[in-house]
């Protein structure tokens, strides 16, 4: 499941129906659906009539659907919460005929980050796969001190790095997404 898009609906519907909820309230309120219906209490309605009536197995149900409202509602938070969408292991394109070859995310995200750390004007670097193991896509932040060629620098990783990454992978069109922030702390070591 993918959290955000799921999120996103869940949330969208959610609105909406408090929207219309909230919507026909006022218009109740302001006597658009007559008079009579503008001055009845709230409880006076065939609904609580019915409630009260057959109360017996009313309310167990209600309290049934909670539950399973309680329990989606704690599976969505969670998802929210710890779905990141990363990959732990990573299927190497290319020949298949003497087996398949796997690559773990921690492997090549520790070799990138290494890499990319000891290129000049890098503080520090962060890499993931995240998406599907057979199209993956990796994302990069590289911390750079402040006074870094930062068009030089990106040219270097792509080059490099980026393209390392891209032959280990046997994708040649890997999607990468690179960021690439100034940061304001001194490298401990000499450049």
């Amino acid at each position: 499941m993918h959290a955000d898009r799921v999120n996103r609906a869940a949330l969208a519907l959610l609105g909406l129906l408090l929207l219309a909820l909230g919507v026909s309230g006022m218009l109740l309120g302001a006597g658009v659906f007559g008079e009579d219906a503008a001055h009845r209490n709230l409880l006076d309605n065939s609904i609580s009539h019915f409630i009260g009536a057959h109360g017996g197995w009313v309310w167990p149900a209600v309290a049934v659907i909670a539950v399973v409202i309680a329990l989606l509602s704690l599976r969505w938070l969670l998802t929210v919460l710890f779905s990141t969408g990363r990959l732990a292991d990573i299927t190497v394109a290319g020949d298949h005929s003497a087996g398949r070859t796997t690559l773990t995310s921690t492997a090549l995200g520790d070799a990138l980050s290494g890499e990319i750390e000891s290129y000049r004007g890098v503080h520090s670097a962060r890499t993931h796969l995240e998406g599907d193991p057979t199209k993956p896509q990796l994302a990069v932040t590289v911390n750079t001190q402040q006074n870094a060629d930062l068009a030089a620098l990106r040219r270097h990783i792509e080059t490099n790095a980026l393209a390392h990454a891209r032959h280990a992978l046997g994708v040649p069109d890997l999607p990468i997404r690179l960021d690439i922030t100034v940061t304001r702390q001194r490298s401990a070591r000499v450049t």
